[in-house]
């Protein structure tokens, strides 16, 4: 059999094991006293979707105030740094580059200075013709200070002729494409919008006498405001003192909601897309004991993003629940390791198998998705190793077969193991008795609606235009910004 692919970016993660990766979170807060320390709650809530930069701009009406670093929110931010962020509005943006590399110039929310006045952004999505953008403005003489496609967005601001900041807003959003989720601060409006697709979530609360808008309910909870509503696609909201305005600027198209949001991304107490996740992915694990039901002893999910769906497949099926595997959320990276080479080193920093609970049994492990199928791999070793008598793999979402273009970093076709083997050489390269997935329809049932969803990584069917991005050219999406230097970061 042909052995799962691996080109160089796998070899250059190995000590740490790979995931797809959402590009941030973002949180916006208006007229809300201590907007910074609210913003920082909002990000912290939000901190599965982005582990590599944080930062905050806050405005107290008259100027904008930022800070940002590399590293997690609890360790970018100190009392002391919160408090020098003064003000009642405020947003925040938590980072996983999905274009761009990982340096501390990369960090979001950005702030400039133009003729439409000081600004900030904070970005989730990717931008699919970012660099003709870039190269184009380059070429007209903008020079550009990082490497994101945040930027390309206030370079068209600032070259718009519109006299109205809203309207060079405007200008600028109808020159991009791709998925966007995008919230603006000027020193006493914020803006908030989604692309007319509504690839990523976006949702709008309220807090005492001001407004919240961020990526997931969750951020909501933790700062005790109120879901209103989902901002909807291609709809911009303009927060001021007199209230909000609500505004539709670019020409209507079909929906494509990111459907991976709920396999993976979301934390399970948010409500997204209208629909509560947790809801979704018990549903998910219901109807894969139903097309992929196997004789066991116990069902165990891979922690954490499958527990739910682990739960709802044991649930259907009747099969005992049970966790057969431990995660450690502390191991951060590790640069340490035993002269005496440990087998399998980066996984068992992550997770340790449970030999009262596989030892001699049949299990099920239920886990959202198979990429490369590296990690699969090392964790049936270890369920192995622990005593398991047989392992059955069900996975909660369709085979993984090509690339995301619109905000997560899945890698390109050639190292998706689904792409290149069939189910049997799948299972016979993660060494298991067998394996299933659930069916594209069997995903959207789950939902429940007859809302439109993004299949791309599935099905590759794209909803936008790619422009001249493909598989040939970009191995994923950080190289769409070729970067050579080294910063520091600290």
């Amino acid at each position: 059999m042909r052995e799962a692919p691996c080109t160089r970016n796998c070899q250059t993660k190995k000590q740490t094991q790979w995931y797809p990766k959402e590009e941030c979170g973002i949180v916006g807060i208006y007229n809300v006293p201590e907007a910074a320390n609210f913003a920082y709650l909002g990000a912290y809530a939000l901190q599965h979707r982005g582990q590599e930069s944080a930062g905050i701009v806050s405005s107290d009406g008259e100027r904008l105030y930022r800070f940002a670093g590399m590293g997690k929110v609890a360790d970018v931010f100190t009392e002391k740094k919160l408090k020098q962020l003064a003000g009642s509005h405020a947003i925040a943006h938590n980072r996983y580059s999905t274009t761009g590399a990982s340096f501390l110039r990369n960090a979001q929310p950005i702030r400039v200075e133009s003729r439409l006045g000081s600004l900030a952004l904070a970005h989730n999505g990717n931008l699919t013709n970012a660099w003709q953008l870039r190269q184009k403005l380059e070429q007209e003489g903008s020079i550009f200070q990082t490497t994101i496609d945040t930027e390309v967005i206030s370079h068209l601001m600032a070259r718009s002729r519109a006299e109205r900041f809203q309207d060079a807003l405007v200008e600028a959003i109808s020159l991009i494409r791709g998925a966007y989720s995008l919230i603006v601060l000027t020193h006493d409006v914020l803006y908030a919008m989604r692309d007319p697709n509504g690839f990523r979530p976006l949702v709008l609360g309220k807090k005492d006498n001001g407004w919240v808008v961020a990526s997931e309910t969750c951020a909501l909870d933790i700062m005790d405001a109120e879901y209103v509503r989902d901002i909807a696609p291609g709809e911009m909201l303009r927060i001021t003192a007199a209230g909000i305005e609500s505004f539709f600027p670019l020409p209507k198209t079909n929906e494509s909601l990111c459907i991976f949001e709920f396999v993976y991304f979301a934390r399970p107490d948010s409500v997204i897309f209208k629909k509560p996740v947790y809801n979704v992915r018990f549903e998910m694990g219901r109807i894969l004991a139903r097309e992929a039901p196997v004789n066991a002893d116990v069902v165990m999910p891979v922690p954490d993003s499958s527990n739910v769906a682990a739960l709802g497949y044991a649930t259907e099926s009747g099969i005992p629940y049970h966790l057969g595997l431990i995660r450690s959320h502390y191991i951060g990276r590790t640069f340490i390791e035993p002269d005496q080479k440990i087998r399998d080193f980066g996984a068992k920093l992550k997770y340790n198998a449970i030999a009262a609970v596989v030892k001699d049994k049949r299990i099920v492990v239920v886990d959202d998705s198979i990429m490369r199928g590296t990690t699969q791999r090392k964790i049936v070793k270890m369920l192995r190793a622990a005593g398991a008598k047989e392992i059955h793999v069900r996975i909660s979402s369709a085979p993984t077969q090509h690339a995301c273009y619109y905000g997560i970093d899945i890698p390109q076709r050639t190292e998706l193991i689904a792409a290149t083997h069939t189910i049997e050489e799948i299972r016979k390269y993660i060494r298991v008795d067998s394996i299933a997935y659930l069916s594209l329809e069997g995903m959207k049932q789950a939902e429940g609606s007859e809302r439109q969803y993004c299949t791309a990584c599935f099905s590759g069917k794209y909803p936008v235009s790619l422009e001249e991005i493909n598989e040939n050219t970009w191995s994923n999406q950080k190289n769409l910004f070729e970067q050579y230097e080294i910063e520091e970061t600290r």
